[in-house]
């Protein structure tokens, strides 16, 4: 508690005390955490259960009976085991011995293939309006069949507009014409409804039928027993043509050509170099 004195010009001196607030005991108010900690989920193990005795389970599931909490400490021990509560609201509380880390890994595994074997539901929306031209439909039309053929399921809204909303009877039209080209796909799962402006209609896919076991016993042919099997008989090649007759051995037989006449100027190559000697000398 403080006690200060204030003085103005003009005024009284005004002096009392002065009040300061307490932090509160749990913290502020600006949404500090208190006192209160994180609750754990996980199983208390070991020093952690504090209870004077506990039900004792072995690691094989044999009941071992109702044991002090010392005495199950101490069988834990000797074990070379986690002394686990697997029950905390029984009376009094079950306690099980096992190795607790090869029991969280177990369990993170058990999680996870049963997290990878559900079905994840996808709900996809397509939006239309009530004079929708005959293209359009086709492929709003043809992008719901692709939805269905992958497992999601299809919101279909009809959008009004203005003086539309007068004509509810278009909208529902629409979505029975869609419903009806997409039957073997689908079913509709949630009736048309007026929401406002909208009108909504869902579309789920059929469930698929598990094959038979005589199917999937059935071993399907592969490339290579095809290419096993033997191939069609091939056609009987044509037969050759006929030989060309021979000619008639009577035929005559055109006797050859007689050989040239030489001409002048061969007959001239063909002297013999002495008459050119003496045609040179003049005798």
């Amino acid at each position: 508690m403080v006690a200060p004195r204030a003085c103005y010009a003009g005024l009284l001196c005004i002096s009392g005390p002065v009040f300061r607030r307490r932090p509160h005991a749990g913290g502020s108010r600006g949404g500090e955490s208190g006192t209160g900690g994180h609750i754990s989920t996980e199983p208390r193990i070991n020093e952690r259960i504090r209870v004077p005795e506990v039900r004792l389970v072995g690691p094989n599931g044999e009941q071992v009976g109702i044991v002090a909490i010392n005495d199950a400490l101490r069988l834990a021990q000797e074990a070379d085991l986690d002394l686990v509560e697997v029950a905390p609201t029984a009376r009094p509380p079950v306690c099980k011995l096992m190795d607790y880390g090869k029991f969280k890994y177990e369990s993170a595994l058990k999680a996870r293939e049963s997290r990878k074997h559900q079905a994840q539901t996808v709900i996809k929306e397509i939006k239309l309006r009530p004079k929708i031209d005959p293209h359009d439909y086709g492929t709003k039309r043809g992008h719901v069949e692709r939805f269905l053929r992958q497992g999601d399921k299809v919101k279909v809204t009809i959008m009004f507009r203005g003086r539309e909303q007068s004509r509810p009877d278009l909208g529902y039209r629409l979505l029975q014409r869609l419903a009806g080209d997409v039957e073997e796909l689908g079913f509709v799962e949630s009736q048309p409804k007026q929401d406002g402006r909208n009108m909504i209609m869902v579309i789920g896919p059929h469930k698929r039928k598990p094959d038979s076991k005589a199917d999937r016993a059935a071993p399907r042919p592969g490339p290579r027993a095809a290419a096993a099997e033997p191939a069609a008989p091939r056609t009987a090649p044509a037969e050759p043509a006929a030989p060309r007759a021979a000619a008639p051995a009577d035929r005559p037989v055109p006797s050859p050509r007689p050989p040239r006449a030489a001409g002048p100027h061969v007959v001239a190559a063909a002297k013999p170099a002495g008459n050119s000697a003496d045609a040179a000398t003049g005798t």
